[in-house]
């Protein structure tokens, strides 16, 4: 399995040369998942502070979507976009194979000033795969544990977090490997998948788009939250190969974190009735 992290622009044309070779590349490595990050059909918001330019809007029936399926082939691809449905635009990701779409998901977490471009998804689901049971979010979503959770308890075995997450806004660093939400970035990956015991793959854009330098990063982290491949702040693919179903049985063995719970204990309390 490989995890992508690389620019995506408005250039269509060029996104999907770019996408052209990266599954080539994977293929060569008899990679089987690989996880491309958001918004790599179209690009992402040049700016969160507000309206700004969008992305070109597709139909998750339409053509650009068949033509990332044919090029998976007998790869499952995930991939983001900007979504057209009726007058509404989503933030989305899809999972693809050669045979068609297998599962989709729009961004529900929505950070500073993105719901200004985009509508809000509504909710997480795991769906079967060739290689195993996907749960998928995009980027804000895997900085709430509930997120997560939801899709480690519909029985995903791997959850895919497609990124387009940048450095801090203030007090930038030079070098990005010292950035604070590069950190951030990275503790969320390998919180998400201790806490849940599942194999996680994180995709992230690279390089600059409009005012943001995105912080690449893409990893592959396993069920005890370490990290088996990585590709630092440029642009590359972590690449880590591992039995899956066996996996996620040695890790759950002896503490099994989705087995403990005792979801009777976790009260939440109602606000509305505070003050």
């Amino acid at each position: 399995m490989a995890a992508v992290a690389a620019p995506f622009d408005r250039d269509l044309e060029a996104d999907f040369a770019r996408i052209e070779r990266l599954i080539t590349e994977a293929r060569a490595g008899g990679v089987r998942l690989l996880a491309l990050p958001e918004a790599c059909l179209g690009g992402y918001l040049s700016s969160l502070d507000g309206p700004a330019e969008a992305p070109p809007a597709l139909d998750l029936d339409g053509p650009e979507i068949r033509r990332l399926a044919a090029l998976a082939g007998d790869l499952v691809v995930t991939a983001g976009y900007c979504e057209r449905a009726g007058s509404g635009r989503f933030n989305s990701a899809v999972c693809v194979t050669g045979d068609g779409v297998l599962g989709t998901h729009r961004k529900v977490h929505q950070p500073l000033g993105e719901g200004a471009s985009y509508g809000a998804g509504d909710g997480f689901a795991a769906f079967d795969t060739p290689v195993g049971r996907i749960g998928m979010m995009i980027c804000y979503d895997k900085a709430f544990p509930e997120s997560a959770r939801a899709l480690a308890l519909d029985g995903a075995e791997i959850i895919v977090c497609m990124s387009a997450w940048p450095g801090s806004r203030t007090n930038q660093t030079a070098n990005l490997a010292h950035d604070r939400w590069k950190r951030r970035f990275d503790l969320f990956d390998r919180a998400r998948a201790l806490e849940n015991q599942v194999v996680w793959l994180s995709a992230n854009q690279s390089g600059t788009f409009g005012s943001l330098r995105l912080v690449g990063s893409a990893k592959v982290v396993d069920p005890g939250g370490e990290v088996l491949a990585d590709t630092g702040v440029g642009a590359g693919m972590a690449v880590a190969e591992l039995d899956v179903a066996r996996t996620l049985e040695d890790a759950r063995r002896a503490m099994g974190h989705l087995r403990d719970r005792r979801p009777d204990t976790y009260r939440v309390p109602d606000l509305s009735m505070a003050g």
